[in-house]
């Protein structure tokens, strides 16, 4: 099964994302708004139970932390993804940096990690081109707190649901 581990946030920025997402984001139906903090791949059940338990440890060294999305951003010209933006990044990758060790070593990564919230994605350059003009203006403030991760799992339908949570409490 497909697995993955996530931030998610709070009601009124999944709203907010989700106006632009229905339009822009052919996963809209499949995956609800979410910060990826590692990607998606295939796991045996070994595997998730290792996974489990290095979560488990890990969210009682993580304390709680505060999270604000402050405008649009693009990819482009790497890829045609727009996207909201936070404001301070660090937390995050602190967070993923701490996630990929041990059995949920990432050694074989094609980018730098740069955590977002993707609501637009392949899309014509064109159509990115408008988007991104049209959302630029637009005034992005929503702060949160992240006070759990999510373990994400793939159904067999293609949607993706929330396998457990684990509560950060360092």
């Amino acid at each position: 099964m497909m697995y993955g581990i996530a931030i998610l946030p709070s009601a009124e920025i999944k709203e907010f994302a989700n106006s632009y997402r229905k339009r822009f984001d052919p996963y809209y139906r499949v995956i609800s708004p979410h910060i990826t903090v590692r990607e998606k791949e295939e796991w045996t059940e070994e595997q998730l139970q290792a996974a489990i338990s290095h979560l488990e440890d890990l969210s009682r060294t993580v304390s709680p932390f505060q999270l604000t999305f402050n405008r649009f951003s693009s990819y482009f010209p790497v890829n045609n993804v727009i996207y909201l933006a936070l404001e301070q990044v660090e937390p995050v990758i602190d967070l993923h940096d701490k996630l990929c060790t041990g059995p949920l070593v990432d050694t074989e990564k094609a980018y730098t990690y740069h955590p977002h919230l993707t609501i637009g994605q392949k899309l014509g350059a064109d159509e990115l081109h408008d988007v991104l003009a049209s959302v630029k203006n637009t005034p992005v403030d929503f702060s949160f707190n992240v006070d759990s991760i999510q373990l994400l799992g793939k159904q067999e339908n293609g949607e993706w649901s929330v396998i457990r949570s684990f509560p950060l409490q360092g």
